[in-house]
Order: structure tokens, then sequence, then C-alpha cells
């Protein structure tokens, strides 16, 4: 099994257009966006001002809600997995149920027309389970990487606390195989309400070294049983994840496949590669399976690190909605770089398998007001 990073294969050199910004410019083009939202709101039929649910930073919701979230969290770890035990030995639990279908499908929803989209559905799905399964009654949170770039390991989703998504890894003598240098982890996780998590799926991808125990298949399917790692440093967000870097990527994205090419470190679209926010976001977390890119949902972090994909997504799309709502851009294969092979299509369908509740074509994943989505951000 390859002992290498795919996150790193995203993360191409390449230099955001930084300027100088003041306040929250990011908060700013959400405002500025928010009323073509609001347009959309009034002219939906299944989402209503009754109904909308609003997502909000992780710093902003108070420690009820938060113990609320990390509860129902807790809960899905603990219910049993709805898959074929034969089949995926290593998921017992319906929170790895989440695992495995992203590490079925990890080719063909990076890099590819759907991977804006295919997450989308996937974090909503989440929190529907959260929902439905576990008595959640809060909407999703999410990580923004600019409000905490200096110093991610002391923000409230990070400083261990009873209110956090757990600390850091112990301090351990370990060199990085992803694309920062090793931080200030990379041990076992013993602070926060995940201290105690089991981790059983991959590695397939590891990005620490040194390296989690092989899986027993070459899959990553079977049961490996270890400790949740975390190799958290400021060393990534400081300098692609600051609120300049979000705000450059929505004004100077001109079009999807420009946007998405640059969120994930890609290149294409409107010229360079770089470290993204996405790959940022994943190597800010890191360890084991934060950095894993097939196993990376294993780490309770993934979800709020994905909120912000998609709430940097609609701030882009809502700066002008009549061209960006329903626009698609890149093939159906992670290897297609630059677009190559089948192009996408937004009559394409998404199927979460045993986590979804449905199979939806992409067309109506792209709004969070129609279709099965009703939420906005804050």
């Amino acid at each position: 099994m390859a002992r290498f990073s795919v996150f790193a294969l995203l993360a191409v050199p390449w230099l955001l257009l930084a300027g100088l910004v003041s306040g929250d410019a990011v908060s700013d083009l959400e405002k500025k966006g928010r009323p073509n939202i609001d347009a959309m709101l009034a002219k939906s039929k299944t989402c209503t001002k009754a109904n909308l649910k609003v997502r909000r930073e992780w710093g902003d919701i108070s420690a009820a809600e938060k113990k609320s979230y990390i509860a129902a969290l807790l809960c899905l770890m603990e219910k049993p997995s709805k898959l074929n035990p034969t089949q995926f030995p290593g998921a017992k639990t319906r929170y790895e149920d989440f695992v495995v279908v992203h590490m079925q499908q990890t080719m063909s929803i990076h890099n590819t027309g759907s991977f804006l989209s295919w997450h989308r559905y996937y974090l909503w799905a989440f929190e529907q389970a959260l929902i439905k399964e576990c008595n959640y009654n809060g909407s999703h949170p999410y990580w923004d990487w600019g409000r905490w770039a200096q110093d991610p390991e002391k923000s409230p989703i990070f400083d261990g606390s009873d209110t956090s998504l757990s600390g850091n890894g112990k301090k351990t003598n370990h060199r990085s195989s992803g694309i920062a240098p090793a931080g200030n982890g990379g041990g076992c996780v013993e602070t926060g309400p995940f201290k105690n998590m089991t981790i059983r799926l991959g590695p397939v991808s590891p990005a620490i070294d040194p390296a989690p125990p092989r899986n027993p298949r070459s899959d990553g399917y079977g049961e490996n049983v270890r400790c949740l790692r975390r190799d958290i440093s400021n060393y990534l967000t400081s300098r692609y994840a600051r609120t300049q870097d979000i705000a450059n990527l929505i004004t100077q994205s001109r079009d999807v496949l420009t946007f998405q090419n640059v969120m994930q470190g890609a290149g294409g679209g409107g010229g360079g590669g770089g470290i993204g926010v996405h790959a940022a976001g994943h190597f800010t977390i890191a360890g084991d399976p934060g950095g894993d890119f097939y196993t990376s949902p294993n780490d309770p972090a993934f979800w709020v690190h994905h909120g912000m994909i998609d709430r940097t997504w609609v701030i882009w799309q809502s700066q002008d909605t009549n061209t960006r709502i329903q626009t698609i851009a890149g093939g159906t294969s992670m290897m297609s770089f630059g677009g190559g092979g089948r192009q996408q299509s937004l009559d394409d369908n998404v199927d979460l398998g045993i986590v979804g509740d449905k199979v939806y074509k992409i067309r109506d994943l792209n709004s969070i007001v129609d279709g099965p989505f009703c939420y906005v951000y804050e």
C-alpha cells in the first residue's frame, strides 16, 4: 500500500493574490451576497423561514450548544453500523458508516465536478443523522479557519476543553509526511471529549511518520484498532487559510473551475496551483486519520472543516446567484487533472448509499434553499 498522501498531490505551489484586508472581509462578502440568498429563499417551494436552519461558527455557539453537538457525535459513535460486517469488518459504528462511504468514493469526489456538491450532501446527511438518530436539535457548526489562523491550538475548537472537539495529540518525536513540517503533537489525543476515541478503519494514505500500523486488508476496511492522533500547528493556517486568503479565493475566482481548483490546491482555471484552504484545513488537523485522504472523516474535526468549505462556496455563489448556482466544471475522476475525461454533468447522480436518504442529481444539490436543503450561514 502506497505510503504517500494524496492531499499532497493537490498542493502544488501557488500564491494567492493576497491583498491588504481590513476587518472580516469574508463576513462582509457574506453580507453582500445575503440578499441574493434571501431572494432565492422567498421563491423556494421547499424551504421557508419557518424551517430554515442557521449554521454558525464554533466560537459563536454557546457551551450548551457545543455539548449538545458533541453528545450527538458520541451517540453516533455508539450506534451499530448498518454495513455488511463481512465486507466492512472495521466499521463497527454508525459513525464509521460515513467514513466507509468517503473511502469508497474518494477518487470520484475530489478534483472532479462533484467535489462541492457531493460534500454538501455528505455534510447535510451527517447533520440529518445527528438529528434523526441522536436527537440533536441544533444546526451544523463550522470552523472559520481565518478567525483562528494564528493559533488554532488555542481556538475553542482544539483547546482540549470539554466544549472542544478535543485538543492536539501528545507531543512526540515524529516527522511529517504531508505538506507541512511536523507540528506540536503527533501522538494520541489525550484531552477533551474524544480522548478515548477508537480508530479502526484505514490507513489507506497515511500522512504522518511514524505511520499507523498497516490495515489487515489492503483496501483499508479491516479492523485496525488504534488511538486518534493529531499534529496541529499554525503553519498552514497562518500562511494559506487567513481571512484574506479566503476572501481572495471568493473574489478572484470568476468561474467555478477556478474556485474549486484553487480551493483544493489543484491549480488550473485562473492560473496557478498551491496550498488551498481545503488542504490547509485537513493538514492543520493532520495526524491519523485526519491527514489520510480516504479516512479523514474519522476525525470529528473533519465535519466543521467541511462546514467552512461549504460556507465559502455559498458565499462565492451568493455574489452572483444567476450564474453561479447551476454551474459545474470538471471531470468524473480525480485522475482527470485539468478536467480531462468525461465532463461531469448537472444531471449526474450523487449516491451516498447507506448514509444518504436518496439519490440526487447534482443540480438538486447546488442550492442551499432548494432540493433537500434549507439552511444559511452566519
